[in-house]
């Protein structure tokens, strides 16, 4: 294990990190809101700490191996949310201890939206901003982001992208070099950050609340300068173009960049997870209006239903209404679909379409072998082949999603919390999705220390996928 060269990366990391805060800086002086010196010091303490780390060790130059690769996410995650939790600590109008600066900053940083801040609407607009910008630099992966500037350094970075990229088929490269195939992901990534924010305006937001909202909008974060989420607008128009642009950042940014570069919108429409994706959307719109007309639910109108469930399934966590109060099958069903999440290599959270569908089609294939005990079926997405491989990973990926989904909840359950908020938290956070039932409907202040740490873990699983953080968690990682 070359810890050189890893100390030296998380040294650039923090570096890189501390210079984003100067928005926060700028943005306190503009309004003086006189939380300047937070940000000051946050700056000059991650500052330090990055030049520690990295000046020692900057003549270290040789290719990312594969436990080095794994190492350095899990590090940058952990690292990156224990240093963006100081200006949670500093901030004296929220009084935070470790566990809910730790809390909210790592809510940030995996786009979970989680909050343990009960009023949102007093904060300053420096640490508004600043948890707005958590979740945006969180949203593709500041690995992703740090990717094109490694090999200047001389560290080649194939390992590290495929251990920090999302969905089942992590080799698909939209470039032939691994920093240029970062570089194009943040150009599309900053290109619908400005135009939603720039629609958010246009729409009748602030030119602040604008910026703010498009960071965790194209994130797929859910925190809001608001305690009313979106339903504080109360606007049509608003909500339309958060559905949009949060179905836009659900989907997978490489089918964004093929789309661009052939100048085809028909290269949507020809991709298996896409077509899925909106049929799963459809058919949860579809049933939930009818099931508030059955029922005679007034407040569960296409308005409703369609933000709701948007948001839900993309796992941006944004709200319009008071979701909560809404029938329990309602509510169960909006939990329950952030289980399947966004699609493959997008900024949002779950299980991910593709594993479902391929998941579908891997039963259909069993059911059929019952029938035809020698038939050879071959699994196929976008009309290509499926490696047995990725097949039987996959099994291996739901079984632990799941046991770790159960594992965590009985550990809040023994921590004294009741069902609901127990099974509703966990799912919320591994799934990097936010609101949740319970003593957490509000936000997650009131819950005991034990279950936020439990819950920041969750966060953390969820947004690395599970296998990610479990590996180095091993003694075999350390081991051999």
């Amino acid at each position: 294990m070359n810890y050189s060269l890893i100390s030296k990366i998380i040294g650039i990391m923090l570096i890189l990190f501390s210079l984003m805060l100067v928005i926060p800086i700028t943005v306190s002086l503009l309004y003086d809101d006189g939380n300047v010196i937070t940000f000051i010091y946050s700056f000059i303490i991650i500052l330090l700490f990055g030049i520690i780390l990295y000046f020692p060790n900057n003549r270290s130059r040789s290719d990312i191996k594969t436990k080095e690769g794994f190492l350095i996410v899990v590090a940058f995650w952990l690292v990156l949310s224990l240093f963006g939790s100081i200006p949670f600590m500093f901030d004296k109008q929220l009084s935070f201890g470790f566990a809910d600066a730790f809390f909210e900053s790592i809510s940030g940083w995996t786009t979970t939206g989680a909050t343990v801040i009960e009023n949102i609407d007093i904060l300053s607009p420096s640490l508004l901003i600043y948890r707005q910008e958590l979740q945006w630099l969180g949203g593709m992966g500041i690995v992703i982001l740090a990717l094109a500037i490694l090999p200047m350094l001389g560290v080649g970075g194939m390992h590290l992208y495929k251990a920090e990229s999302t969905g089942p088929i992590k080799d698909n490269k939209i470039t032939p070099r691994i920093a240029e195939t970062a570089k194009s992901l943040w150009a599309i990534y900053l290109g619908l950050t400005v135009i939603c924010a720039f629609a958010y305006y246009l729409a009748g937001m602030t030119l602040f609340d604008a910026i703010a909202h498009s960071f965790s909008t194209i994130a797929i974060g859910g925190f809001s300068t608001h305690n009313l989420s979106i339903g504080y607008f109360n606007s049509s128009l608003i909500e339309l173009i958060c559905i949009f642009f949060m179905l836009i950042s659900a989907l997978n940014f490489i089918l964004h960049f093929m789309a661009i570069k052939t100048k085809d919108i028909k290269t949507y429409l020809k991709d298996t997870e896409f077509n899925s994706y909106m049929f799963i959307i459809l058919f949860v719109l579809t049933t939930l209006f009818f099931y508030g007309v059955l029922t005679d639910y007034k407040e569960l109108t296409i308005r409703q239903v369609l933000f709701q469930s948007v948001s839900f399934i993309t796992t941006s966590g944004f709200t319009s209404a008071t979701y909560y109060t809404w029938p329990s099958f309602v509510v169960s069903m909006l939990i329950a679909i952030s289980f399947i999440g966004a699609c493959a290599g997008s900024t949002g959270g779950g299980l991910k379409v593709l594993r479902v569908v391929l998941l579908f089609k891997l039963l259909k294939r069993e059911l059929l072998k019952i029938l035809h005990p020698t038939a050879e079926i071959p699994i196929r997405i976008n009309h290509s082949p499926v490696n047995d491989k990725i097949s039987s990973t996959l099994y291996n990926f739901f079984i632990f999603y799941i046991l770790s989904y159960l594992a965590l909840s009985f550990l809040l359950l023994l921590s004294g919390l009741d069902m609901i908020t127990s099974f509703s938290a966990v799912a919320s956070c591994i799934n990097n999705l936010g609101p949740a039932l319970g003593d957490a409907v509000l936000n997650y202040g009131t819950i005991n220390i034990f279950s936020k740490y439990v819950l920041s873990f969750a966060m953390i699983l969820g947004r690395l996928e599970i296998f990610t953080l479990l590996i180095v968690l091993t003694p075999y990682f350390w081991k051999y």
